[in-house]
């Protein structure tokens, strides 16, 4: 089934709503009382990324077998899944063995190809949800990237370098007693000369689209999201910060990328069916988050030291989410090329 341009653009519309505003909402909503001094327990600010085992975090990959196909316009047949499950075998079984032999080095690796993915997800929502006309060339779209990853993955370590070395620590701890190897980059003098960078990278990039834009409004919106997410993670603790972010804005946003291109959930939100098309998202996922969850039990098996508090069992987690999001930023840059984000 092919979708009239009038079908698109109204599945795109209800879209626009369902996947920004639940994100600016949490954010707002944590900003304020943490700027008033509010405090939660340590072990409360994992509920979150807990959460995101099953709400949006993980299921937003686990429809990547079918993506890529349904992308080119095309029916998923077996081949197409078996592309995409050999890519996760290889990529994901590659970076798995490379946590235990240079787990500090897979770290690294982590922050990286989360910072790009995140920042990737944020610009297909700029250009394709908020309609960016000031977004023009490659060297803009790419500095766009690198500021929109940055945020969730540079501010907090501006600004709560010692969460930061806990949650990395928890981390490569699983694999070996010994964290050494991550110590430069908490110290303050490099902390000092990233934040000088970032911070000018973020406003040449605002300042070129704000002279290049023709419609003030979706400019404003990248700026308004770019600022606020500078305060929301300079504000509210890296671990509670993250895991909302991970859930309500980027997973909430690739979800509906993921409706936009099966084209029987966007008839559905062409005609105001919300609630059939995320059935069909939630149907689609179901299968390989179930398997996933096994491979997170497999995991735990094998590594050397296993965890035994929810701060070790949600480094885990992370172990593993670094693990399927290396072949996921995979297939999300072939939509990106097919969906010429880049162009």
């Amino acid at each position: 089934m092919t979708l009239t341009a009038h079908a698109t653009a109204a599945a795109r519309a209800t879209l626009s709503r369902v996947a920004l505003v639940p994100g600016w909402a949490a954010s707002a909503a944590l900003v304020v009382p943490f700027l008033a001094g509010v405090s939660v327990p340590p072990t409360l600010q994992y509920v979150p990324l807990v959460a995101s085992v099953a709400v949006l975090g993980l299921p937003h990959g686990a429809v990547d077998h079918l993506a890529v196909a349904r992308t080119r316009g095309e029916t998923p047949d077996l081949r197409a899944v078996g592309r995409v499950v050999a890519l996760y075998g290889l990529v994901g079984g590659t970076y798995a063995a490379a946590w235990f032999l240079a787990p500090a080095v897979s770290f690294a690796l982590f922050i990286a190809v989360t910072w790009f993915h995140w920042g990737q997800g944020d610009l297909y929502a700029l250009v394709v949800l908020a309609d960016a006309d000031h977004l023009r060339s490659l060297p803009q779209r790419a500095a766009t990237v690198l500021v929109r990853g940055g945020l969730p993955m540079l501010v907090p370590l501006l600004v709560f370098p010692a969460w930061y070395r806990r949650v990395a620590t928890d981390l490569v701890s699983l694999f070996t007693a010994d964290t050494a190897a991550l110590a430069w980059a908490f110290r303050p003098d490099v902390r000092a000369a990233l934040a000088v960078a970032y911070g000018a990278l973020v406003v040449a990039t605002l300042a070129l689209g704000y002279a290049r834009t023709e419609s003030r409004r979706p400019w404003a919106l990248d700026a308004a999201e770019t600022l606020g997410l500078v305060a929301y993670f300079a504000v509210v603790p890296p671990v509670l910060a993250i895991g909302v972010y991970f859930c309500l804005w980027h997973s909430l946003r690739h979800v509906a990328r993921l409706l936009l291109v099966d084209d029987a959930a966007a008839a559905a939100l062409g005609d105001g069916d919300l609630t059939r098309a995320v059935a069909r998202f939630a149907r689609d996922a179901l299968p390989l988050t179930v398997v996933s969850l096994a491979l997170l039990g497999g995991l735990y098996a094998l590594v050397p030291d296993p965890p035994a508090t929810v701060p070790g069992w949600v480094a885990l987690y992370l172990v593993f989410i670094a693990v399927v999001t290396l072949p996921h930023v995979v297939v999300v840059t072939v939509m990106d090329r097919e969906q010429r984000i880049w162009a």
